[in-house]
């Protein structure tokens, strides 16, 4: 595996670099030495201005160009899963990260290095703690400490998309439905009223849910709301006076936290309803003139995001954005995490074409 001491060669082919990214490793928290490799490859080309903060990595060109896109992907992977160091078996490359995005990092670093009279300004973010909790994400610390690294007229982001373009992404909320009763011995279970039995109800309203569908910028969303947890229980032989059900509300990105909070107590009237955290939706933006031209240089096809992801966070302080990336969503977190090589080079190719087209 690479070692911190290990220069990063930008010189070399996007696969061969998310390789060595990948057997590079950052497990979320621990990504330093790979910043401080990522800053001082981009530091070696002169047409970059570079910054960092933290553990986050932000290059820049400074030509003039009418408008500037910028690019991000995060440092970080889950834990390892006894799927290091990285290997190739025919045209895909397996490792920890591999589609959980370095190969996403290794296009943004190959054309950071590669495109030094692009024909709109770049800005590139290299940022950490993606994977875990939100207060602890790279990107948020950027946005409130330096939010002029981050000004730009439209973002890729480069997350697992399987190299087609996801547009935006869905909100996400958890909320708890307390269900109360009284404790008795289950001898005697007349005497009290079992909680989680009324949690019957409440399952009863999500399996008669019809989850709504709505078209943005001619993309579905598909809503979602679904029982997540039930916590209930005191002992085998008592009859429980507390069951809380927690669910999680997907919610297509026209409607705000507040308007999907309403939704949710509205489904659960009558009952106490505690939302725990929430995130919110982010539009796609596709009308915009930099996406379109983005979208006509990828092929011209787009579907909406399911799951949320840091587009969102951009989408917040006024950036349309969207995910595109070489890697596979579906494969990332996964012990046999593996993505495509010629998808790596595909991305590169076409991200390249837009920005020098």
């Amino acid at each position: 595996m690479s070692s911190p001491n290990t220069p990063l060669d930008l010189t070399l082919d996007g696969g061969t670099l998310t390789a060595r990214l990948v057997d590079f490793p950052s497990v979320s928290g621990d990504e330093q030495a790979l910043a401080d490799a990522v800053e001082a490859a981009l530091r070696a080309y002169p047409h970059l201005t570079v910054d960092r903060h933290g553990n986050n990595v932000v290059a820049r060109t400074d030509l003039g160009r009418a408008e500037r896109i910028l690019l991000a992907g995060h440092l970080d992977t889950v834990p390892i899963a006894d799927n290091l160091p990285s290997h190739v078996e025919g045209d895909l490359l397996y490792g920890c990260g591999t589609s959980d995005m370095k190969s996403g990092v290794a296009v943004q670093l190959r054309l950071a290095a590669t495109l030094p009279e692009p024909n709109r300004d770049l800005t590139f973010v290299f940022y950490d703690c993606e994977e875990v909790e939100a207060h602890r994400n790279g990107l948020g610390h950027l946005a409130a400490e330096h939010p002029d690294w981050l000004a730009a007229d439209f973002a890729v982001l480069l997350e697992p998309s399987g190299a087609t373009v996801e547009g935006g992404c869905q909100g996400t909320m958890r909320a708890q439905i307390r269900l109360t009763g009284v404790r008795a011995h289950s001898a005697r279970s007349w005497l009290g009223d079992n909680a989680i039995h009324h949690a019957a109800e409440v399952l009863g309203r999500l399996a008669r849910y019809q989850p709504r569908r709505v078209e943005i910028d001619g993309l579905e969303y598909r809503e979602g709301l679904n029982a997540v947890r039930i916590d209930g229980g005191v002992a085998g032989n008592v009859i429980p006076d507390e069951c809380v059900v927690t669910v999680n509300f997907r919610f297509a990105p026209d409607r705000s936290e507040a308007d999907a909070e309403k939704h949710v107590r509205e489904v659960f009237e009558g009952y106490e309803v505690t939302v725990t955290d929430s995130a919110p939706g982010a539009l796609p933006g596709l009308a915009q003139p930099a996406a379109q031209a983005f979208l006509a240089a990828t092929g011209g096809v787009a579907r909406a995001k399911f799951g949320w992801t840091d587009v969102a966070r951009f989408s917040a302080f006024g950036v349309p954005a969207v995910n595109y990336g070489p890697g596979e969503p579906n494969l990332a977190h996964k012990r046999d995490e593996h993505c495509s090589l010629s998808a790596v080079t595909e991305t590169e190719q076409r991200l390249r074409a837009w920005l020098t087209s």
